[in-house]
């Protein structure tokens, strides 16, 4: 061997072909010359002209964009521009398709017709599901109706969907076609019953803080009208036959209470009365029911990133039809006579279709659950076609049926977070490197081996999913979950292997009225306890969570399609995006507020010395906490006595005492205050709040006074301190006029 050196770089010289080793050559250190920027140019053009094959995938991505175009508009628009927008773009795409020639501008043409298609297609959907708005202040009223379903429960009580038949001050053209009342006893009325109830209803709310999620809007086109809480126990009510299918799916949703009564009921039976929360958990994944669930599990599992155990969607849909897919093709196999004859993997996916649809009714049809029965659906239909089940084509497919169904969940986390995280699963299948298994080691080793791949296959696909969902759990819930990754190996492991089989195998069991019901249960219900202890320790563990304040929207923006670039894009240029997709984690913050005010000028807090602290503690605690995350500011352990500390408050009102700033006051009842109680609030604060209508004194001069008058128009606000003094920051001039944002 010999080693050189000199002027132009080193080189170690092998031994070569003369010495008698074929294939041998020179190892060379010197740095190779960097490409010229023509063939940069030429590589780049390359690899944008290798993506028309890949054209579809983005079909879903225009159709999404199309509808968040519709829905961030601030006034409603028209129908025809839209549709006729699509039409000729989708004509001038099939002409030059037809000439098949510049195949750049048929992808172009293509996906703005989409995008138009989109926006249409939106505009249409939020036209068809119209339905009347009870008004605001319509106060204490008789609801009378049917109760559709028994949804979640809020954390003052359960919580009744009711299709309403007669509410008082209100006529029948006036009815919303749904009312969510929450109940505050554990006397709730089962789906299929007629009541009557009193209760303080409302309009749904409108976003708690400027640029806060927007529910109003998610209640639009799921057709509820009105929000409210009851006075007293439902009662029962004789009532004329309801329409055939609101009869259809108040069985359907009857049949479910029923089974999540009895399947809490055996699980608590077969564990000696231990069951506990393992149950509730159990009802969860089966029924969609969160009855049985108390508050700090639910907070546990939210805490550790694992908050989708409680919604029924991919998780649980994928390891449901997967289990009985698998179960199906081995029952198959063990006939010979049969497995000659016929394919058993297109058996085992008409049984997982069955399976997905079945599961599909038990859960009560919502939304996650739809889009994950979808998606699962067009995966088993791609092996009944025999095309490939699992690829970002059939994934963008679903996408595409999803959006063009229900338009609207574009822009809601459930949506973002899944599609994103199946998108980023599949696009590493696509790249991960596959070895051929090795042949001739002791079985052993070669067992080690295969649980050292499983292993490090399970890590990356929980990293990576987390990964693709952080950018969205950052700005919708400000919670990072530290050991999120690790909390998803273990805990979504024993769900889909052990917890979701179990449950099924004891459904099926209990229908045919088998004895296997009972240990499927046990088995159940103690990986049902498995996964609620994993979700305490990764929730409580040291540093298992931090809070981050929301980024601006156009952040998110830049991740949502930073990310998808990233799983769609075929080459090496998909990972020049991956510092867009984290711009929601990097992007600079905008100074914060100072104070908050509620939608109707009946609350406020303020930030002190980075806490928030609540004006009426305990009162709106979801608004004032959702302030808090958004801002990322700390919430006092007692805030109560923080208040106190801070302000001097009485039934009516409060006011800062000296040096507090923002010095906000704020008087929070429609009673009007005496004259020496305003002019005291005047002269010890720099911002009023006032829900009555009064005169001003001049001691109110120089303040900035906000009025009942400007929350009717303007939402909740936001105070910002400049140079230039106070700044407001409404919500409503945000949300613009559109049908979900109607206020007096």
């Amino acid at each position: 061997m010999r080693v050189t050196t000199g002027e132009a770089g080193s080189d170690i010289a092998l031994p070569g072909p003369e010495a008698g080793i074929s294939g041998a050559g020179v190892l060379s250190t010197q740095l190779r010359r960097l490409p010229s920027i023509g063939a940069l140019a030429r590589g780049l053009a390359a690899e944008a002209a290798a993506q028309l094959d890949r054209l579809f995938l983005w079909v879903p991505v225009a159709f999404g964009l199309g509808a968040a175009i519709y829905l961030g508009l601030k006034d409603e628009p028209a129908f025809w521009p839209a549709a006729g927008a699509a039409v000729a773009l989708g004509a001038a795409a099939a002409a030059v398709a037809w000439r098949g020639r510049r195949r750049g501008l048929h992808a172009a043409l293509v996906l703005l017709a989409t995008i138009a298609a989109g926006f249409a297609i939106a505009k249409l959907r939020s036209d068809h599901v119209a339905a009347p708005i009870v008004p605001p202040h319509i106060g204490v009223a008789e609801v009378e109706g049917y109760v559709v379903d028994i949804d979640s429960p809020s954390q003052t009580g359960p919580r009744l969907l009711i299709a309403p038949t007669a509410i008082s001050h209100l006529s029948t053209d006036q009815l919303p076609l749904r009312v969510r009342i929450v109940m505050p006893t554990q006397e709730i009325a089962t789906p299929g019953a007629a009541i009557r109830v009193m209760a303080l209803l409302d309009p749904p709310p409108s976003p708690a803080a400027p640029g806060a999620y927007d529910f109003a809007r998610d209640a639009w086109f799921a057709g509820e009208g009105a929000v409210g809480l009851a006075r007293n126990s439902p009662q029962l009510i004789a009532a004329p036959p309801a329409p055939w299918r609101l009869r259809l799916a108040m069985g359907v949703n009857a049949f479910r209470w029923r089974t999540a009564e009895r399947l809490a009921a055996d699980m608590d039976k077969v564990m000696g009365g231990h069951a506990g929360d393992a149950g509730g958990l159990a009802v969860a994944v089966t029924t969609s029911h969160q009855d049985w669930l108390s508050q700090q599990v639910r907070n546990d599992l939210r805490g550790a990133g694992l908050a989708h155990m409680l919604a029924i969607a991919g998780l649980h849909t994928a390891a449901l039809s997967g289990f009985v897919f698998f179960s199906l093709r081995f029952l198959v196999s063990l006939w010979p006579w049969l497995a000659v004859r016929v394919s058993g993997k297109k058996i085992a996916a008409a049984g997982g279709l069955l399976a997905v649809g079945a599961y599909l009714v038990l859960s009560g049809a919502h939304a996650p659950a739809r889009r994950a029965a979808i998606t699962a659906s067009v995966a088993f239909a791609a092996i009944l076609m025999e095309r490939q089940a699992i690829s970002l084509r059939s994934l963008a497919l679903a996408a595409l049926i999803i959006l063009v169904i229900e338009p609207e969940v574009v822009v809601q986390p459930g949506f973002e977070m899944s599609f994103c995280a199946t998108a980023a699963l599949v696009a590493l299948a696509e790249i991960w490197p596959r070895k051929p298994p090795a042949e001739g080691l002791p079985w052993a080793i070669a067992a080690l081996q295969r649980a050292r791949d499983w292993l490090v296959a399970l890590f990356m696909v929980s990293l990576v999913a987390g990964a693709a969902t952080g950018p969205f759990a950052i700005q919708h819930f400000n919670r990072i979950a530290n050991f999120g990754v690790f909390a998803n190996l273990t805990a979504d492991f024993v769900a889909s292997m052990v917890m979701m089989p179990a449950l099924a195998v004891a459904l099926l069991a209990e229908l045919i009225g088998h004895g296997l019901a009972l240990p499927a249960l046990f088995v159940a219900g103690w990986s049902a306890k498995a996964i609620i202890a994993l979700g305490h320790i990764f929730a409580t563990a040291p540093g298992a969570a931090q809070t981050a304040s929301t980024a601006p929207q156009i952040a998110l923006l830049f991740s949502y399609f930073g990310i998808l670039f990233v799983c769609l894009w075929n080459g090496w240029l998909r990972w020049l995006a991956l510092p867009f997709a984290a711009a929601v984690a990097i992007w600079p913050r905008p100074p914060a507020p100072v104070a908050w005010i509620a939608s109707d000028g009946g609350d406020a807090a303020i930030a002190f010395q980075g806490r928030e602290v609540a004006l009426k503690p305990g009162v709106r605690a979801y608004q004032t906490q959702l302030w808090a995350q958004r801002r990322g500011l700390a919430m006092p352990a007692d805030m109560a006595a923080a208040r106190g500390a801070l302000f001097d408050c009485d039934f009516w009102s409060c006011a800062p005492r000296p040096g507090v700033t923002p010095a906000l006051a704020i008087w929070w009842t429609r009673r009007a205050p005496k004259p020496a109680r305003l002019a005291e609030l005047c002269a010890r604060a720099d911002i009023l709040v006032l829900k009555a209508e009064v005169d001003l004194p001049r001691a109110c001069r120089g303040v900035l006074v906000l009025r009942p008058a400007d929350f009717a128009a303007g939402g909740a606000a936001e105070a910002f301190r400049d140079k230039a003094g106070w700044r407001l920051a409404w919500s409503q001039p945000l949300r613009g006029h559109r049908p979900w944002t109607a206020r007096e």
